[in-house]
């Protein structure tokens, strides 16, 4: 199938190109040759941009084809069980009704250690919704435990290692966790297989702990340093000199704050924190990947990284950065080559939308039509 797209903008990864034709030649992009396309579409009025790739998600049944209607054609998934992860892979790969996506399959906690307190707390039904029985899962007590650890993940097929480093404070809690030289033998352990490192670290505290131990990225923003606390810009330009990316997901620090305050748990106005670590981080030049934390409860997926977007230009990046930050900034730092950017020879994962978000981000959601691996999509 040959799909030709008239006259459209092009958003393509970090740039806009103001008038273009993009061919869409099978699951490729390809330069417009002149000979006749299957299908044209008028891109008038319209922009066409790289699929959106949210850097931080958790996948369950339903997840990948709910990303798809919104334009998310990879999820970045960051912790899912071996039998789920097993099944959402099969699917992703035989289905171009669903979005794509990479896993850290079962991350690098202490014993009892987050998100143990959460596992806990689900049914039996809701485990097997899963895929995986009812029961605990793999944890890291000590150094030495490791190296074992990360062979495991690559028997599972992992794409890349997560690392949790959490006391517990941001869910109003106590929690075991992993102490800095059990973070420093995994983040050894993961580089010496090739593999990209990411902690989940939400307060400065935890962020410097991974930091320390010499992590790839960072899985949130920090949410306990106000605009006044000199701690986030000191952190801010750590990050930075170390070369470190950050996923931000202020979609889920939106979406916890209101239970958080309800629940009268700790880190209250942590969604404002997020925006102002979000907007200092960006002011110290450290890449930021856009990324909602999106779940089977909140926040939702696909629409998750509308809202991520818009939240985004209100920490300051401006609308053609925070789509680079769903676009081209994670297949970079993901190691997607083949996506991220219109340009020929990418894959054709596309998303048409009427209007031009590059110069007002709510656009994203004017969907008129997206492409998976060059398949379009019924609307």
């Amino acid at each position: 199938m040959r799909t030709l797209i008239r006259d459209v903008r092009v958003f393509d990864g970090e740039r806009t190109v103001p008038r273009a034709d993009v061919l869409v030649d099978g699951d490729r992009i390809a330069e417009p040759d002149g000979r006749p396309a299957d299908v044209e579409v008028d891109g008038s009025g319209r922009t066409l941009l790289p699929g959106l790739i949210d850097a931080h998600t958790h996948i369950f049944d339903g997840s990948l084809a709910q990303a798809l209607t919104f334009g998310v054609t990879t999820e970045l998934d960051m912790f899912c069980l071996p039998g789920n992860l097993a099944r959402q892979r099969e699917l992703a790969a035989g289905d171009d009704e669903v979005a794509d996506l990479r896993s850290a399959g079962m991350l690098a906690t202490a014993p009892g250690g987050h998100p143990s307190q959460l596992m806990a707390g689900f049914d039996t039904s809701t485990l097997e919704a899963f895929g995986d029985a009812v029961g605990g899962f793999d944890t890291v007590a000590d150094p030495g435990q490791a190296k074992r650890f990360v062979e495991a993940r690559l028997t599972e097929g992992i794409d890349y290692l997560k690392i949790v480093i959490d006391d517990g404070a941001v869910h109003g809690a106590r929690l075991p966790a992993l102490t800095p030289r059990i973070v420093a033998a995994l983040v050894e352990a993961a580089h010496a297989n090739g593999l990209t490192t990411i902690a989940h670290a939400i307060t400065v505290r935890e962020a410097t702990l991974a930091l320390d131990a010499g992590i790839d990225g960072l899985a949130h923003v920090y949410a306990d340093a106000g605009p006044d606390d000199p701690a986030g810009h000191e952190l801010a330009a750590r990050i930075a000199a170390q070369g470190v990316f950050v996923v931000t997901t202020l979609a889920y620090f939106e979406a916890i704050s209101g239970q958080a305050e309800a629940a009268d748990h700790a880190l209250p106005g942590c969604a404002d924190n997020a925006v102002h670590a979000a907007r200092t981080l960006h002011r110290a030049g450290v890449p930021l990947l856009a990324g909602t934390d999106a779940n089977p409860f909140a926040p939702v997926h696909g629409a998750a990284m509308h809202r991520e977007l818009s939240l985004l230009t209100e920490a300051g990046l401006s609308d053609e950065e925070a789509l680079a930050a769903a676009t081209s900034v994670p297949a970079r730092h993901f190691g997607l080559a083949d996506r991220g950017h219109v340009a020929p020879g990418r894959r054709a994962d596309l998303l048409l939308v009427d209007g031009d978000p590059t110069r007002d981000i709510t656009a994203i959601a004017a969907i008129a039509e997206v492409w998976r691996r060059g398949v379009r999509q019924r609307r």
